[in-house]
């Protein structure tokens, strides 16, 4: 295994005056750049006497100079704290001071609703957006830190990029991050990944899908997630790739104008936003008589289905080799148009606490239902005495796991099998050929009174597809199932009397297609719609 950050050495001295980062229609950074400003926050550090392994935390909206800190972070050997910007700022302060952090990166409008007396280790408050200081505890060394940046070149020209950067010492087993997480079923752990941990993910990315010359990516997941953090930043710029970033989660019209302008190689994203394109531009047009007479004609639907697959990938910038969905599980009969349409996609599968990749395979090897392949290195198990057809717990092993959670040996024991294998919490089956397919999460089964077991995901996978549902999500009530439902936009001119005579009969075509131990018995409809996490899940601790 090699350290990833001995390949970002790599990619920074081979592509030296060649773009690294760019905020969409902002500031774009070089690599030399890049190296420059990691080499300004060092010189910071060492003057506030920061040390290997001292917590540094981060939280704004994603950006290149989010980025640029992360890997000053690391490259120092110090711990990066990812926080979400969307946490209050009593929540970030209380994070930064559980995680011990002595550096914190935010945002100025986001510092000034913070306590500093409730973060007392904190030495230093750095701006995100120009690296200005914001807080110092010890003012009496603000006037040596700008004297040192004040030296220090706006850019480091070519013939010192080797010295430049020299990162050393660098070892697999450093704590490289504290992961905070925001799940939809607990409260907040933060999770203690190694570069090993990170690595792993890095040396299979790279490995399977190749980082070519002129390639850009789009990132979008937030950088304090690891699924945005490793595969949208990390893995495309150790690859020597152009990664834009574009801030907050994009509004679907931003994101399609990014897309036709950036012309990523790489899609990284959540079902949800496939669905809503597909919803909104390709189900209409499908459900035409003439559309529906034409898909099932012989030889007329191939064209069909191919002159479709054209304009979305024309759409999506007409560069792209491949779509990678996770999450979340993506929606049945989507997923069915998309194999018609031949969407070079595929569903991956990942947690925090594997940094985060689990399963994968490229999009023309994937098995449709599925979520891949176990990634190299890692032992995939299923709890279950039939793991090919009897549902238990996905159980995992290997380079990529945690070491535990942050202060909270409970969690961390309660996290593992006596035999050390992590539990993911997610229930599912593997196939012979090593497709791993997931069923739901342990905590979301519903047991039935004749034991029968019961998995809301594929109940509301169902309900999604017909009329006035956005999103559903199912929960026990009584002994009964019941349907909480978020109608589409496009719902609010129409008289919610007619939307509920509608979502009946939509109740009573969902459960005929149901067994009856998993029939719906009532429809709620949820006005404000549902509070979700930032990978896209509905919060459902708060449903239930």
């Amino acid at each position: 295994m090699r350290h990833y950050l001995n390949r970002l050495q790599e990619s920074i001295i081979a592509k030296w005056n060649t773009p690294a980062l760019s905020d969409y229609r902002g500031e774009d950074f070089t690599f030399a750049n890049f190296a420059t400003e990691i080499a300004r926050l060092h010189t910071i550090f060492r003057l506030l006497d920061v040390k290997s392994g001292d917590k540094i935390s981060l939280s704004a909206k994603n950006s290149s100079r989010w980025a640029m800190a992360f890997l000053a972070t690391t490259t120092y050997r110090s711990v990066a704290v990812p926080i979400l910007c969307d946490f209050t700022p009593e929540m970030i302060a209380n994070l930064t001071a559980h995680s011990d952090s002595v550096v914190l990166f935010t945002e100025p409008k986001m510092w000034e609703q913070m306590d500093v007396e409730t973060i007392p280790q904190l030495r230093v408050v750095i701006s995100v957006e120009d690296y200005s200081i914001l807080y110092l505890r010890d003012e009496s060394k603000r006037e040596a830190i700008e004297s040192a940046m004040a030296a220090i070149p706006a850019v480091y020209p070519e013939e010192m990029k080797h010295e430049v950067v020299k990162y050393e010492n660098l070892e697999l087993d450093d704590l490289a991050i504290i992961n905070y997480t925001s799940g939809t079923t607990s409260q907040p752990k933060g999770v203690m990944l190694t570069s090993a941990n990170i690595s792993s993910n890095i040396d299979f990315a790279l490995g399977n899908i190749p980082v070519e010359e002129g390639d850009k990516i789009i990132s979008m997941l937030p950088l304090a997630h690891m699924y945005g953090m490793a595969f949208e930043f990390i893995y495309p710029v150790c690859g020597g790739g152009h990664v834009y970033f574009l801030g907050k989660t994009p509004t679907p019209s931003l994101l399609m104008q990014a897309l036709a302008e950036v012309k990523p190689y790489l899609l990284i994203t959540v079902p949800l936003v496939i669905e809503k394109i597909f919803k909104g531009k390709i189900l209409p047009l499908l459900g035409k008589p003439i559309m529906r007479l034409l898909t099932h004609t012989p030889g007329v639907s191939r064209m069909l289905y191919s002159k479709i697959r054209k304009q979305l990938l024309a759409t999506f910038g007409g560069n792209l080799r491949s779509i990678i969905l996770g999450g979340a599980a993506l929606n049945p009969s989507i997923e069915k148009i998309m194999r018609k349409v031949k969407l070079p996609y595929t569903v991956g599968y990942g947690m925090t606490e594997c940094a985060p990749l689990l399963s994968y395979a490229p999009w023309n090897q994937f098995k449709a239902g599925s979520c891949g392949r176990a990634v190299d290195g890692l032992d995939l198990r299923i709890d279950s005495d039939n793991p090919h057809k009897k549902v238990g717990e996905i159980q995992a092993k290997g380079p990529n796991v945690m070491i535990g959670y942050y202060k909270n040996e409970e969690a961390t024991r309660a996290a593992f099998t006596e035999d050390g294998y992590l539990r993911t919490g997610d229930l599912g089956i593997i196939d012979k050929n090593g497709n791993v397919f997931i069923r739901g999460r342990s905590k979301c089964m519903i047991l039935t009174a004749n034991g029968q077991n019961i998995y809301p995901e594929e109940v509301e996978a169902l309900l999604n597809t017909m009329p006035h549902v956005a999103e559903s999500l199912i929960v026990e009530r009584d002994k009964c199932l019941v349907a909480l439902v978020a109608l589409p936009a496009e719902d609010a001119e129409i008289a919610e009397s007619t939307i509920r005579e509608e979502l009946e009969q939509t109740r009573l075509a969902t459960n005929m297609l149901l067994p009856a131990y998993s029939q719906i018995s009532k429809v709620e409809i949820i006005h404000e719609g549902f509070q979700h996490t930032p990978k896209h899940s509905i919060k459902r601790f708060l449903y239930q």
